[in-house]
């Protein structure tokens, strides 16, 4: 799942970055209210993390929030504030955010509460993505084969995570690229095809079938259930 931080103290924003990254998120960072708006108007996000005192806008935080619940009543937002009171926590909630994290905060609370949200948002409400014999479950991030269990890194959860929630979809390489890292990603240009590799390794036994197939030029596509 991709994630969009939006967080002006750079330190800070870092950190929430690298938590995220471990945790298996393909992470976006931007540092101001205008930039946050823009990132979540040309990119597709699962959740956002949204400072609430932000640069560039009059309400800051408050009025990102309030334009991207225009453009999305569901996506969850995790809003972060160094103000503890009521009053500020009501506006935040009043502006569209799911949830309030006061800082400084644990980083694995934070963890715990984007879990909680991806797992209540609508996208998430069929927990467990099954296809050709293979479960996967993002809530525990744990995956299956025929009942055996397939240990996979951070990364190579990602990417079969989004081939099966697409079950039946050629996916493209580019597409794979933009769903499971991060959008400053400049690595070499055969990285999908090495994670591809990696899961065709962990996922197929001897005299299994073969789950993701190539579509040459046009990408990867693993078969829906019938």
């Amino acid at each position: 799942m991709k994630l969009l931080v939006v967080e002006d103290d750079v330190r800070i924003a870092d950190v929430v970055r690298r938590t995220l990254q471990e945790g298996g998120y393909a992470v976006d960072v931007v540092h101001t209210a205008p930039a946050g708006v823009e990132a979540f108007e040309i990119e597709t996000y699962d959740l956002v993390v949204l400072d609430l005192m932000l640069p560039g806008l009059p309400r800051g935080g408050m009025d990102v929030c309030a334009r991207i619940r225009d453009l999305n009543q569901d996506i969850p937002i995790l809003m972060l504030t160094a103000l503890d009171s009521t009053r500020r926590r009501v506006e935040g909630l009043d502006a569209g955010a799911d949830d309030y994290l006061v800082k400084p905060f644990h980083l694995v609370e934070l963890l715990a509460r984007v879990r909680a949200l991806l797992r209540r948002a609508p996208r998430a409400q069929a927990p467990i993505l099954r296809a050709q014999g293979v479960a996967l479950d993002p809530a525990t991030r744990t995956a299956t084969r025929n009942g055996r269990t397939i240990v996979l890194t951070a990364k190579e959860f990602a990417v079969l995570e989004y081939l099966m929630r697409n079950a039946g979809q050629i996916i493209s390489s580019s597409e794979l690229i933009t769903h499971a890292w991060d959008s400053n990603y400049d690595g070499y240009s055969n990285v999908v095809q090495t994670y591809i590799r990696y899961l065709r390794q962990k996922l197929t036994l001897s005299g299994e079938v073969e789950i993701i197939e190539t579509r040459r030029g046009a990408g990867y596509v693993i078969a829906a259930d019938t």
